[in-house]
């Protein structure tokens, strides 16, 4: 008889486990393959789960705003396919969807990331355990991917006990965890999650060339990212902008901004709002960014060799990154058109300007063409399509 995760936990009274209703035909047929029956039983009886209050087991869900399994799912795998370069080629996993990639099914509070090994047999319900150990795990020696000889609940199973168990499978056990269940804490009114519908690819194959290899400019930059029918770019005029900075700003920018408006670039660059009156105006955004710099360059000046407008030279940022990676000109040319833009990269140390102008750089680093420190980049598998975009914003947004 099977084992079952209810023979060896007990629910959390405070969140007690409740299921959600999987469509696993539509899930399988998405997936390309169909899933463990001890798997499904876990999502149809207990839903997305809390294990032993380590574990997050994932499954067909999706809660607005906090997960979705679909994007969970293509972003683990995106991430454990870059990071499985960092293995051996003879030893390094293939990951789903290449034919007997790896599965993930789960993630623990110290980044360790749990696959399904769909190799080991044609049989899901013999499929075993791999488990990427990224926390500092006893025994875990260089490898960071470990294969275990344990289906999902068994590995579950063993994670569960008083003392370490004889024999043992091969590699860094997590655990002994308690054995406990509960509704992920931030999944708490998670529904059903629904594969999405295939839909026809955005751009032709002759604009996608364009888009992707000979287009410049404007041309390009549009097919990678449409912009918006109603650019925002608030309630001020470009006139008053520059009398409060003291200077015009490059052309380019402007063009751009009158095209676009402020927004978010690829879910990651965020463009300020140029022209906002008021507390959040876009010089309130400048002085406060060169103030923490100031700071920072006080205390290390070696790492922080920029002078910071209005300095002569200065660096004026206009736009930032989710990872607070700064992007912004050199002041350093009496004619703002020829002012170089550069990085102010916050988890690197300080590089040279860039070589190109602001369209021609938004163009390559959405094209996957850019590799700077600040700018983050596509990985060499990545279609550059699916990550192009831009999301415009309106007189909500704080930036």
């Amino acid at each position: 008889m099977p084992l079952d995760i209810t023979t060896f936990t007990e629910p959390l009274p405070e969140r007690p486990p409740a299921p959600v209703a999987v469509d696993w035909v539509a899930i399988e047929a998405w997936l390309g393959t169909p899933l463990p029956d001890d798997y499904k039983r876990l999502a149809e009886t207990l839903g997305p789960l809390d294990f032993g209050a380590y574990l997050w087991i994932h499954v067909p869900c999706v809660e607005e705003g906090r997960f979705d399994y679909g994007d969970w799912l293509r972003e683990t795998h995106r991430r454990a396919r870059i990071e499985a370069r960092a293995v051996p080629e003879d030893e390094r996993p293939v990951i789903h969807p290449e034919p007997g990639g790896l599965l993930a099914w789960g993630r623990s509070r110290g980044s360790d990331v749990l696959f399904w090994d769909t190799s080991a047999s044609e049989d899901p319900n013999k499929w075993t355990v791999v488990v990427q150990h990224l926390g500092p795990v006893p025994g875990s020696g260089l490898h960071t991917w470990h294969r275990y000889d344990l289906t999902l609940t068994e590995y579950l199973r063993h994670t569960v006990r008083p003392e370490w168990e004889l024999p043992s499978p091969p590699g860094p056990l997590i655990g002994p965890l308690p054995g406990t269940v509960a509704r992920t804490a931030f999944l708490p009114t998670a529904t059903s999650w629904t594969p999405p519908e295939p839909t026809v690819p955005r751009l032709t194959e002759a604009q996608r060339h364009i888009a992707l290899e000979t287009g410049t400019g404007l041309n390009a930059l549009r097919l990678l990212s449409p912009p918006p029918r109603q650019p925002y770019l608030g309630d001020g005029t470009w006139e008053a902008l520059f009398d409060e900075l003291g200077t015009r700003l490059p052309r380019d920018y402007v063009t751009l901004m009158e095209l676009y408006g402020a927004g978010c670039w690829s879910e990651y660059l965020r463009f300020l709002t140029p022209l906002r009156t008021g507390e959040r105006r876009f010089v309130h955004h400048v002085e406060e960014t060169l103030g923490a710099y100031r700071m920072l360059r006080g205390d290390h000046p070696e790492s922080y060799p920029l002078s910071v407008w209005p300095e002569p030279g200065g660096f004026l940022p206009f736009a930032n990154s989710i990872d607070a990676d700064h992007l912004g000109w050199l002041t350093e040319n009496p004619d703002p058109d020829a002012w170089p833009l550069i990085v102010w990269p916050r988890h690197a140390n300080q590089g040279p300007p860039l070589k190109s102008g602001l369209v021609d750089t938004l163009v390559a680093w959405q094209r996957g063409h850019l590799v700077t420190d600040g700018l983050a980049g596509l990985d060499e598998d990545d279609d550059p399509l699916e990550f192009a975009g831009f999301e415009p914003w309106d007189d909500r947004a704080y930036w």
